[in-house]
C-alpha cells in the first residue's frame, strides 16, 4: 500500500504542512505524521475524507505512485496576464477542437493575420452553453478559442468577433504532454487549480468581461506543453 507516501506528497504538493492538514482533518499532528511514516492508517470514513480533500479516488491513494502521475503538472503559480485582443469563434459540434482550429487556420490566411505575425498565438476553452439534448442525443460539445491580434490588426473578412478584455490575474499550472491522456490530465489541471485556490481562500470569477479559464498549447525543447489559466478573485 502506498498511501503514506502518497499522503506525504499530496499535501506537500499543495504547500501544506502536517499541522495544517491535521486542522483540516480534525485529528492530531502526530497522527498526520503517522500516517505519512506508515506507522498507522486511518479508518474508512477518514479515508474518504482525505481522497475528497485532495479531489482524488481511493484507489489510487492505496495503491498508484501518485508523484509519478503527477509529475506531469508544474505548481501552481499567480500570473498577471496583459491585456488582450482576439479574434475569436465558437463551433458545437461532435469535435469542436478540431473544427475550430481548422476554422481558424483558414481564417488567419484569409484575413491575411499570418502574413503579419508568423506563429500567432492561439487560445481556447470549453464554451458551456450546449444543451442536454443536444450533447446526449447529438454527441455535441462546445469549444470558443482566438488568436490573439498584434495592435493594429483589423479583420476585414469579419469572419471572427473581436473581443478585448483588461489585463486579469490567474492562477496557472503547466501540463507536460497534455494529450497522452487527455480526459485525465487536462481536467486534473483545473482540479489542481481550484484546489489550490479553495486552499487560499480565493474564489473562481464569475463570468463576464473577463474570461474566466482558458487553455494555451505550446512546444518546449520539443515536448507539448498546456498551461491552464483560471481566472480568480480575492
Amino acid at each position: 500500500m502506498k498511501f503514506a507516501k502518497n499522503l506525504s506528497y499530496l499535501r506537500q504538493s499543495c504547500g501544506m504542512t502536517q499541522e495544517q492538514l491535521a486542522e483540516k482533518m480534525e485529528v492530531s499532528r502526530q497522527t498526520v505524521s503517522k500516517w505519512e511514516t506508515d506507522e498507522s492508517n486511518p479508518e474508512l470514513p477518514k479515508l474518504i475524507e482525505i481522497a475528497s480533500f485532495f479531489h482524488c479516488k481511493i484507489d489510487a491513494l492505496l495503491t498508484e505512485d501518485m508523484e509519478q502521475s503527477h509529475g506531469a503538472y508544474s505548481e501552481v503559480t499567480i500570473e498577471t496576464v496583459p491585456a488582450l485582443r482576439l479574434g475569436r469563434y465558437v463551433i458545437v459540434s461532435p469535435q469542436p477542437e478540431n473544427d475550430l482550429f481548422l476554422y481558424l487556420n483558414t481564417w488567419a490566411e484569409k484575413s491575411g493575420l499570418n502574413r503579419v505575425v508568423e506563429k500567432p498565438r492561439i487560445i481556447g476553452w470549453d464554451f458551456p452553453f450546449v444543451s442536454l439534448e443536444q450533447q446526449n442525443r447529438f454527441g455535441l460539445r462546445g469549444y470558443c478559442g482566438g488568436y490573439i491580434l498584434p495592435e493594429g490588426f483589423e479583420d476585414k473578412t469579419h469572419g471572427v468577433e473581436i473581443y478585448t478584455q483588461p489585463a486579469a490575474e490567474y492562477a496557472k499550472v503547466t501540463v507536460r504532454e497534455p494529450f497522452i491522456d487527455a480526459f485525465e490530465r487536462i481536467p486534473g489541471a483545473y482540479k489542481k487549480i481550484i484546489k489550490y485556490l479553495a486552499d487560499r481562500g480565493f474564489k473562481e470569477d464569475a463570468p463576464g468581461e473577463i474570461i474566466t479559464c482558458f487553455e494555451e498549447t505550446r512546444f518546449a525543447d520539443g515536448v507539448e506543453m498546456m498551461d491552464v489559466y483560471v481566472h480568480f478573485i480575492r
